[in-house]
């Protein structure tokens, strides 16, 4: 079968030849459809898991992967061959990803149905960014009426929380290009900043009523129309100077988090503000909640580019300005 593989860590993503995977004991085999193509990937590829998951080669990449399960192995209960299947392919050992024609699963991993009207390729775009985001929003506890700032608005992991950040009742504030003002309008946002037209403030300053909060950075920009500060912060792109620059906007008792690991958490907890860097820890029931939200249409799946499997080389690492790109398998 076809799949995009790295034969060591660091090595350059190729497309290969590989051996169908046979389901195990307790695995499904799914013949994939769509594979979502996250940042995570590219880390996957330069060796993030080193140390830290054992790791089979050739490593197959891809994490999100939809599509319908074509054999299952011994002891399988909750699935069945023709099944719509929709989930994360990340299980130890790594290297059994969804960037492939098949791929094998245990039943109990992250996998879960597809319903009805929910495309292949929509779903395929949920579990990493959607799911995360899904996680964020639990996690903050938006009410209704409190100010939410999303940092990196467009992408996949913040096209999803304007969403949901506005489903919750916040007033949320999106930061995107002059050009998708229309776009994050569309998906949620009240207030947008368009971030190509402001400066990074003085990191070094931490009086609030300095001149380097009275420019045009992001931090400027919202605090001259919220004064008295936001609720809840959602930085998705950040590095730790800019995002301590955003976390000055939230007031006490407000929640701040980043999904760069960008945040001095001790800083944070000093100022009575709760979070810091946020790994998702969603599942399958996360997953399902979200399905059920794209198959009523409440929730858009931002997929701004489907390109073939043999494309995957060229568009990882690329990053994505506005929503997701999907491999077609």
């Amino acid at each position: 079968m076809r799949a995009i593989v790295v034969q060591k860590f660091g090595a350059t993503p190729e497309l290969a030849d590989v051996p169908v995977p046979e389901p195990g004991s307790g695995e499904v085999q799914v013949a994939l459809d769509a594979a979502g193509v996250n940042p995570f990937d590219l880390k996957m590829a330069d060796g993030i898991l080193e140390g830290k998951m054992p790791t089979d080669f050739p490593m197959i990449l891809g994490v999100d992967g939809a599509g319908t399960i074509s054999a299952i192995g011994p002891g399988v209960r909750s699935f069945a061959v023709g099944d719509r299947v929709v989930g994360k392919f990340l299980t130890a050992p790594a290297g059994h990803g969804s960037w492939a024609q098949y791929a094998t699963l245990p039943e109990d991993a992250t996998l879960v149905p597809i319903p009805d009207g929910v495309t292949s390729v929509a779903a395929a775009a949920l579990p990493v960014a959607g799911v995360t985001a899904q996680d964020l929003v639990d996690t903050a506890k938006i009410q209704p009426g409190q100010t939410v700032l999303i940092v990196g608005a467009t992408g996949g992991v913040g096209s999803f929380l304007v969403q949901l950040a506005n489903i919750a009742g916040g007033h949320v504030i999106a930061t995107a290009r002059g050009d998708a003002a229309d776009q994050v309008a569309r998906l949620g946002a009240a207030e947008t900043i368009d971030y190509t037209k402001t400066r990074p403030a003085d990191p070094d300053v931490v009086d609030p009523d300095a001149a380097a909060y009275r420019d045009s950075s992001v931090t400027g920009a919202v605090r001259f129309t919220h004064p008295d500060g936001i609720d809840v912060l959602f930085d998705v792109i950040s590095g730790p100077a800019d995002f301590a620059s955003h976390a000055t906007l939230v007031r006490p008792g407000g929640r701040a988090y980043s999904t760069t690991w960008a945040a001095d958490e001790n800083s944070l907890r000093e100022r009575d503000i709760t979070g810091g860097n946020f790994e998702s820890k969603g599942r399958g029931p996360e997953l399902t909640r979200l399905l059920t939200r794209v198959a009523a249409g409440d929730v858009v799946v931002p997929v701004e580019a489907t390109v073939p499997l043999e494309a995957a080389p060229a568009v990882l690492g690329a990053g994505s300005a506005r929503g997701k790109t999907v491999l077609a398998i």
